[in-house]
């Protein structure tokens, strides 16, 4: 005799809810599939971009493309998840990441759209053209009227050969970029991620973004990260963050950025442009080249409160930093560049440009315009012997852009030179060289009462165009080195060394980036 068993309705539901929260995957396959399956299964998988794109995608559905296939074409998502169900667009199957193939036939191979709690992984972006073209990118992240988006994730993908233009003003171009904006409704980015990403061969850029600069409507996005990432090839600039407040960028390795961008045009590696509270740590920026600028780091005007630590620069063209403020964009538009930090950083041979109008002039570090209340302190600059004498021997030079810096502080640095440094710090006002270590040929140091110009006594040798940070161990102290206890306490709180160690607010710390 059958048994017939009744749910209850709470039950019932029960059973739905969870069906729902499950979500739908679908699968697509260029080799395999047909849009007039259902794409419910590996057996059954949808086959185009075009198909792909028409599907209305509900919180927890996912997206998956078979690994070693191709699509040509322009994939455009644009979906809602939920902070508890994302919608995810990823791959399956074993092989190569599947390829999203743009062919230069559209602005970007990817486009996300007014999208949020969405997450894009394991995918192959190119956007190749037959010439180089404005604007053309291999991912664009667009929100605009949107209001707030939240949470999207991009992680793991391999964006390569994008052909924007290298001029700027003409549109540029990016293997990833962002843009926030909105005419009848301001919209910005409440967590946007971009992690675990290789990006190689793009012009003008690598990750990039567009939003509010104007501080007359500045509309910051907030937890914006982007870490883990490597960037190498790239035409211009490679990671910038716009018109964000407490933006960290963390983790990434940049090689051989500005390879491309002409005289008259400026890149740089690591950078951001009307952001405030920006922390840039713990990345590698290498190689750097190009006309102007071409410096590892920037601190650039319309920011506030940048902290730059705990980085490797080394045998960039431009030198290791760049601070700038452009003193002819007045209030209340820009409001400078305050309060910039620069501390337990490595430069290594940098600063070497021997090309270009600019031939000559690469100076280790930069300070240009009207920057105030900046700090650099505890650092390593490290100079070898330099291979031409027409290169630049300017360790810091403190420059016009409509006017000069205020209020600088450069302490607790090793500046350590096989060859000549010298100084020019212009009609900058207010410089505090303070307990700096001065190892090798010094020219026109400003007065510091506490200098040392001893050995610093590093535990070996650098070894030239070392990359990786295992390399810096070598900047570690002998237990005899006459930088220990040598500093001039300057945190307020305690905070730790290039090692990990911790550096204490009450107490003398070491000249340099090691404190024992």
């Amino acid at each position: 005799m059958a048994v017939l068993f009744i749910l209850s309705p709470g039950s019932l539901l029960a059973k739905l809810t969870k069906t729902r929260a499950a979500g739908r995957t679908y699968y697509v396959n260029a080799l395999i599939g047909n849009d007039a399956y259902n794409g419910l299964s590996r057996k059954t998988p949808f086959k185009s971009l075009t198909k792909v794109n028409s599907l209305v995608l509900s919180p927890g559905d996912s997206v998956l493309f078979s690994n070693s296939t191709v699509y040509r074409g322009h994939l455009k998502i644009n979906c809602r998840g939920t902070s508890q169900m994302s919608v995810v667009f990823g791959s399956y199957g074993a092989g190569n990441k599947p390829q999203i193939n743009g062919a230069g036939d559209f602005s970007e191979a990817v486009l996300v759209y007014n999208s949020e709690y969405v997450k894009l992984e394991n995918l192959e972006i190119t956007n190749l053209g037959a010439t180089y073209k404005a604007g053309r990118m291999g991912l664009h992240i667009l929100i605009e009227d949107f209001g707030i988006a939240n949470n999207v994730v991009i992680s793991n993908l391999y964006v390569h050969d994008v052909n924007g233009t290298n001029v700027k003003k003409d549109g540029g171009g990016a293997g990833i970029h962002w843009t926030n904006k909105g005419k009848t409704v301001k919209s910005a980015f409440n967590g946007l991620f971009i992690e675990n990403c290789r990006i190689e061969r793009t012009d003008r850029n690598g990750i990039t973004s567009s939003a509010y600069s104007s501080r007359l409507n500045w509309f910051p996005s907030y937890n914006v990260v982007i870490r883990n990432n490597t960037l190498n090839d790239i035409g211009g600039d490679a990671i910038v963050p716009i018109g964000c407040d407490g933006a960290l960028i963390e983790h990434n390795v940049v090689f051989k950025a500005g390879q491309r961008f002409p005289e008259g045009d400026a890149a740089a590696g690591i950078w951001p442009w009307s952001c405030d509270n920006t922390i840039v740590q713990f990345n590698e920026v290498a190689y750097t080249a190009g006309p102007w600028d071409s410096q590892g780091f920037d601190s650039d005007w319309n920011c506030r409160n940048t902290i730059i630590q705990y980085n490797y620069s080394h045998d960039n063209a431009g030198g290791f930093l760049l601070i700038c403020n452009d003193g002819s964009a007045g209030k209340p538009g820009n409001i400078g560049n305050v309060g910039t930090i620069v501390r337990y950083n490595v430069s290594v041979n940098d600063g070497s440009r021997l090309t270009g109008k600019s031939a000559g002039f690469s100076p280790v570090i930069h300070i240009a315009g009207p920057v105030s209340n900046t700090s650099i302190y505890n650092n390593v600059i490290y100079l070898p012997k330099k291979e031409s004498s027409r290169i630049d021997s300017t360790m810091i030079d403190i420059t016009s852009w409509h006017g000069y810096a205020d209020s600088t502080l450069i302490a607790n640095n090793i500046f350590w030179v096989a060859d000549v440094a010298n100084y020019q710090i212009g009609e900058s006002t207010r410089n505090f060289f303070e307990n700096n270590l001065y190892h090798g040929r010094h020219i026109n140091i400003p007065d510091d009462p506490h200098a040392l110009t001893s050995d610093p006594m590093f535990v070996s040798v650098p070894v030239s165009r070392s990359q990786g940070f295992d390399a810096l161990k070598c900047f570690q102290l002998k237990d005899d080195s006459p930088c220990i206890n040598a500093g001039k306490v300057i945190v307020s709180t305690s905070i730790v060394d290039f090692f990990n160690n911790p550096v204490l607010s009450d107490k003398k710390p070491a000249i340099g980036i090691y404190q024992p």
